[in-house]
């Protein structure tokens, strides 16, 4: 057997895990129940984070000695890991319920090498929408102090810092909730429990607004000239003109949930990819664990397969809206079925359209790359799948690499490019000496396979015929350059129409196409956006911000309303940007002679006539700001804002005239 470094450094892990756990009994495995006349108190005391080490959600490194009377939950994961995904809303329902008495702090200990950045990180938390403490393991040091050995592994504390129990795996609510109950009453016998809050800063507060939000895929369609977007994080499906890039429709609300109905109605839980059918346009919910069905003709939305539960089995084939899925990440249409991406379980699935039942189609469950027959064979987490009507092509992201499966049932699967589980990098060449990096997204033309090597920000083309592998964008640097030196941020999705690559931008919040033959890219230009700001999940009015009390004169003057944008960006053109100011009371201040006036594409700043009358009232600016960077003209982020200003208006004031100014934070990157 070939050794590696990788490998051998695994074993390593592996034998201390053994090692440090098989010493010590006294500590739960919580996966085998709670322990019998327990206390609820642990024996060990917990290893303290070293210090050095970057934090996100916090604006301070965390102790876990400042954390005594705090049940603390250690969440051990990487940001690749889909098993580690499907823990986030069980860890979100424990910090709800016990929002006072418990404190998850997610320890990110990488796999891949993009995954050791903390910036990268902070897009992951972002886009899993993460709110509780991460620091970033970078070395592993965290890990081997406490003996892990598999992402997730969840190690829980009681207040005075001791070990009570660990557990890995998914599955983690019952058996912690249970715990985590017991504790509480245990220590508050005690007097031990603190329930007071902590004081942290979620990255999310300070995120700025897009009109995507972590696109993951797109399915371009050169016969109706539309993209269909997955606006993910905005729980949302856009499609846009191939033309013109204006917006024509958004399939669901934006707000987070499993509903079928009319297009303003529907919800989703971050939808991934998609697959046509003339009118009918499925949709992989992955969150929602099902496939949705979007009517174009009567614009209604249909669930289709997936009960909205988890799968918790393997092998389990039925009528599709009673048989549980195991997110579905992507979809491909072929010969009258449609074929599933299964990430959560390791598989690829295919849907009976006509019969209305699902079933797998190939591998076995086990997470590994193994060839052979369809049932034998083994995936790691197929996200991306494309098909020339013989083959399905899928990106299988664990293994890093691209692989096929017959559409014949009876057929094998097989590896075009890649190698195993931790065989990963960014190397082209032939076959088993191809490294990618966990890539997400595939898309068949003629003959080629387009690649979405995701945690490389790059592009690969792959030829299935001879089994080669060569960049064809990116520089694999994170960015959003266009040009003939593009960069991107981990792409997630990709799609060929019109002798065009459209690529889901993932990290970047953008759709970028790239001309299949000069190589050159562009940033699509979203048009008549209006549409995406009124369904977007975070488009909900913007709380007031109150300003430093002004005083006038009464008599007539104006009021300037000035707005600072960070360095290097513009306002957007193009965009609908509004400002509406209004007075509380017209009879103290009149604005133009009205009580509210309200500005489209304004150019600051913006001066307003008033009259002014002794007395006191608000004065109130409403902002809504699409702004990108001075060389671009595609619509990166968006601002809503409301500031109030407390005027007094007095008669011996000399003073006629308000100022009244917004500055935009620069955003993240």
């Amino acid at each position: 057997m070939k050794s590696t470094p990788c490998r051998f450094f695994l074993f390593l892990l592996l034998l201390a895990a053994i090692l440090w756990f098989g010493a010590q009994p006294y500590i739960a495995d919580l996966r085998k129940g709670l322990p019998m006349n327990s206390d609820y108190s642990g024996s060990v005391n917990a290893p303290d984070f070293p210090d050095g080490l970057e934090w996100l959600n916090t604006a301070r490194p965390l102790r876990l000695r400042d954390l005594r009377g705090k049940i603390v939950l250690l969440d051990f994961w990487t940001y690749c890991c889909i098993n580690c995904m499907h823990i986030i809303p069980d860890l979100k329902r424990l910090e709800a319920k016990y929002e006072k008495e418990l404190v998850v702090i997610g320890v990110h200990s990488a796999k891949f090498t993009t995954e050791q950045e903390t910036e990268n990180i902070r897009q992951a938390v972002l886009r899993y929408e993460i709110a509780h403490p991460v620091v970033n393991d970078r070395a592993m040091q965290v890990w081997r102090e406490y003996g892990v050995h598999a992402w997730p592994t969840l190690v829980l504390m009681d207040p005075d810092g001791k070990i009570f129990g660990t557990f890995s795996g998914e599955g983690i609510f019952e058996p912690f909730d249970k715990a985590i109950a017991a504790m509480i009453r245990a220590f508050d016998a005690k007097g031990k429990i603190d329930r007071t809050p902590l004081d942290l800063q979620a990255e999310m507060q300070s995120a700025p607004r897009s009109l995507l939000s972590f696109p993951g895929k797109v399915l371009a369609d050169e016969r109706s000239r539309r993209l269909f977007i997955s606006d993910s994080n905005h729980n949302r499906i856009v499609i846009v003109s191939l033309d013109d890039g204006a917006v024509a429709e958004v399939v669901g609300s934006g707000a987070m949930g499993l509903k079928d109905g009319a297009f303003d109605e529907a919800m989703f839980n971050h939808p991934q990819g998609m697959a046509l059918d003339g009118p009918r346009l499925y949709v992989a919910d992955t969150g929602n664990h099902a496939i949705r069905l979007v009517h174009m003709e009567t614009r209604t939305v249909e669930t289709i397969a997936g009960t909205g539960q988890q799968a918790r089995r393997f092998n389990v084939a039925g009528p599709a809206r009673v048989t549980p899925l195991n997110s579905p990440w992507d979809l491909v249409f072929c010969n009258g079925a449609l074929y599933i991406a299964m990430a959560g379980s390791h598989q690829l699935w295919k849907m009976d359209l006509a019969r209305g039942e699902v079933a797998p189609f190939a591998g076995s469950g086990r997470e590994a790359r193994i060839d052979g027959p369809h049932n034998s064979a083994a995936l790691a987490q197929p996200s991306g799948i494309a098909t020339d009507g013989r083959k399905l092509y899928f990106a299988d992201s664990e293994v890093s690499a691209i692989r096929a499966a017959d559409v014949d049932p009876k057929g094998r699967v097989e590896t075009i490019v890649g190698e195993d589980l931790f065989e990963f990098g960014d190397r082209d060449g032939r076959g088993p000496a191809v490294r990618l990096q966990h890539p997400l997204g595939v898309a068949f033309h003629e003959g080629v396979l387009y690649v979405a090597d995701t945690y490389n920000n790059k592009i690969k083309r792959i030829s299935p015929a001879d089994r080669t592998s060569a960049t064809f964008l990116g520089t694999g640097k994170a960015g959003m350059d266009d040009g003939e030196a593009a960069t991107f941020d981990e792409p997630g999705g990709l799609s060929v129409a019109g002798g065009k690559l459209y690529i889901a931008d993932t990290n970047n919040h953008l759709i970028r196409v790239a001309d299949l033959r000069t190589r050159r890219v562009q940033t699509l230009v979203l048009r008549r956006v209006e549409k995406l700001r009124a369904s977007a999940r975070t488009a909900s009015a913007a709380t007031p911000v109150t300003l430093p009390a002004q005083i006038i004169g009464a008599g007539e003057g104006k009021i300037t309303v000035s707005v600072t944008l960070p360095a290097g960006y513009k306002i957007n053109a193009v965009a609908p940007n509004t400002v509406t100011i209004r007075s509380d009371a017209r009879d103290i201040v009149a604005l133009a002679g009205a009580a509210e006036t309200t500005f489209s594409q304004p150019t600051f700043p913006i001066e307003i006539p008033l009259v002014a009358r002794p007395g006191t009232t608000d004065i109130r600016a409403d902002f809504v700001l699409y702004y990108c960077e001075n060389d671009k003209d595609n619509l990166c982020y968006f601002r809503e804002a409301t500031l109030r200003v407390p005027v007094e208006v007095r008669r011996d004031e000399k003073n006629f005239n308000l100022a009244l100014s917004y500055a935009v934070e620069a955003p993240q990157k």
